[in-house]
């Protein structure tokens, strides 16, 4: 963590700077939720960058969103502060076309990624971009209380006699960043095929990451082993989609058979 911005004081250069780009490997952080290298998952990870912008040939200003697919079988994760600078690098820099700019910026993450990531680079307005709603049944009106202490896996719990296939979804999930404490705020979809989810342990189970300090994507890799190892799923996926900072929202997919997932933005993002 010591090579990384977050947490810094930063300057902010405004000509192309890939050099600011930083990893961080994801097997650490696996380790500690029992997950070896060879993945019980598949997934992704989708970011949406709100405030990219760069020039044309003669200087005149481009803005665009950035959306940006980076695989869960990458061996690292982009920082975020470090794709927040990146980003803004590109503010005085002048590029031909909206294509050269997605080719540089493609090749800059799959190599700070260590694989290939997807990026699409999306000029004016977009339906894709219009504010939708996550599926399934939400569980927000139960009545739990959240003590403060760590996640709780043993909240979970289903019911063997009762075989099912739901989707369900909270907006309170918070938790905070490992590296500066400040808190970070999403919803999350878990959808499955097996024994019924207790609905109340699920949401006790959820709520109790509200002082958890990890990364997006290690938050959603342990919740998935939790629930599946817990409430043992024929499938799962679990789906956060967290509010944006420094203009960036990150949203980690975790699946046992759907590579990726609909890039939905919520009503908070």
């Amino acid at each position: 963590m010591t090579d990384i911005p977050l947490g810094k004081t930063s300057s902010y250069p405004d000509r192309y700077a890939p050099e600011l780009l930083a990893g961080i490997p994801r097997d650490e952080a696996r380790a500690l939720s029992a997950i070896g290298r060879d993945l019980p998952f598949v997934g992704v990870d989708l970011w949406n960058a709100w405030e990219l912008s760069w020039l044309s040939p003669g200087g005149r200003p481009n803005v665009a969103v950035a959306e940006i697919e980076v695989p869960a079988t990458t061996p690292n994760i982009v920082e975020s502060k470090s794709m927040k600078l990146y980003l803004n690098s590109f503010a005085m820099t002048e590029y031909r076309d909206v294509e050269e700019l997605t080719d540089t910026i493609t090749a800059d993450l799959s190599h700070t990624a260590g694989d290939e990531v997807r990026v699409t680079v999306t000029e004016g307005a977009s339906p894709r971009f219009a504010v939708a709603a996550m599926p399934g049944r939400c569980i927000d009106s139960l009545s739990v209380t959240c003590d403060g202490k760590d996640v709780d896996p043993e909240v979970l719990s289903s019911s063997a006699d009762d075989s099912v296939e739901e989707a369900l979804h909270s907006h309170l999930l918070r938790s905070l960043c490992p590296v500066t404490g400040q808190p970070d705020f999403g919803s999350v979809l878990v959808a499955y095929r097996g024994p019924r989810i207790d609905d109340m342990g699920l949401l006790r189970y959820l709520v109790s990451f509200r002082r958890h300090q990890d990364f997006h994507e290690a938050c959603v890799e342990r919740m998935f082993m939790d629930i599946m190892n817990r409430c043992n799923c024929e499938s799962l996926s679990v789906y956060a989609r967290y509010t944006r900072r420094g203009g960036i929202d990150i949203n980690p997919f975790r699946s046992t058979d759907q590579e990726s997932a609909e890039n939905l933005r919520l009503w908070r993002q």
